[in-house]
């Protein structure tokens, strides 16, 4: 699983960064995308559905630094 962290980025950067990250993985490969960027929740599930990816999860943690939100996306086949 190939992981990006796109820490203290806010939008539209981590969605940048993943997709450029999913350009180099094999189709049904995945990509975790860390992220502190409140709005990458619903910005993740708007990009996995306008392009087909699949968004397997999505968790929040709370940590002495904020809140980190894990993405896992799915390239699509």
């Amino acid at each position: 699983m190939l992981e990006v962290d796109t820490r203290g980025l806010k939008c539209p950067l981590p969605i940048l960064k993943a997709k450029k990250a999913l350009t180099g993985l094999e189709p049904g490969g995945f990509l975790k995308v860390v992220a502190t960027d409140p709005g990458s929740v619903r910005d993740f599930q708007a990009f996995c559905k306008q392009t087909g990816h699949g968004l397997i999860s999505q968790d929040q943690t709370a940590t002495d630094d904020g809140l980190e939100i894990t993405h896992v996306i799915q390239r699509k086949a």
